[in-house]
């Protein structure tokens, strides 16, 4: 907490720096408002084309329906379309899914790429924010957001809501970077982060700040254990985790019982 006259601000980190809460948030926009055109193929290029696999792995968990049966997905901060375009040419005729973002131009990157894939009909995209959903109670069968949740000023407030989305007996999935637990790897992929991934943010997306910063809010991401009790506090119930690659990325799952 930052005294600013009679004032108390709430702080939070935007990377490793310490900034007013009600701040955040257009930072992180500004970052991705910046990157939206070049957003996945710097993330093939940070992963070595891994995230694939990580996404491979978030959709087998979510496992869409194959018939017509209706089934709904909510995929926060996923505006470019990506885990949305896997999860409804995985499911069948009844799949849907909306995805919600807060940042307009990732939007309009995703919106773009479904009518070309033709899916503008199964996939809709809507501008929110993850700390207060525009959707009523229990509209959601399965709520998904990858790589996204660390860039929330509020987590607690964001799982809140996803849970209060969700149907009774609806899946929650969250797959986000983590921490390396590979003696020796660790290092490795300290180095790689630090120096390798800002200078491909410079050359590819011109934008060295952006994965700067998307680095650092890596690094100051709660451990698992720490997340699996925010996800039980915010009320989600047989909550686990797993990790994936050394630990680079980590898989979590809950369920509203």
């Amino acid at each position: 907490m930052a005294q600013t006259g009679k004032e108390t601000r709430e702080e939070t980190h935007f990377g490793y720096e310490t900034v007013p809460l009600d701040e955040k948030q257009g930072m992180v926009d500004d970052v991705f408002h910046s990157v939206a055109r070049r957003y996945d193929l710097m993330n093939d290029l940070m992963s070595g084309g891994l995230h694939r696999a990580w996404k491979d792995a978030l959709l087998s968990a979510v496992h869409p329906p194959k018939s017509d049966r209706p089934f709904a997905l909510l995929d926060l901060a996923g505006g470019t379309g990506d885990i949305a375009f896997r999860v409804v040419e995985a499911g069948g005729d009844g799949t849907r899914v909306t995805v919600c973002d807060i940042n307009a131009e990732m939007l309009a990157v995703g919106g773009e790429r479904a009518a070309k894939r033709g899916l503008d009909d199964r996939v809709t995209f809507e501008q929110g924010n993850a700390e207060e959903l525009p959707y009523p109670d229990k509209s959601f069968d399965c709520v998904t957001i990858a790589f996204g949740i660390r860039n929330v000023p509020r987590i607690p407030r964001a799982l809140s809501e996803a849970h209060r989305v969700l149907k009774r007996g609806g899946h929650f999935l969250c797959l986000e970077f983590s921490t390396v637990d590979v003696p020796g790897l660790d290092a490795l992929y300290e180095l790689y982060s630090f120096n390798v991934i800002p200078r491909i943010g410079q050359v590819v997306a011109r934008n060295r700040e952006s994965y700067q910063y998307l680095v650092e809010s890596i690094r100051k991401f709660p451990k698992p254990k720490v997340f699996v009790r925010m996800m039980e506090e915010a009320g989600f119930r047989r909550v686990s985790y797993r990790a994936m690659t050394g630990g680079v990325v980590a898989l979590h799952s809950g369920w509203k019982l």
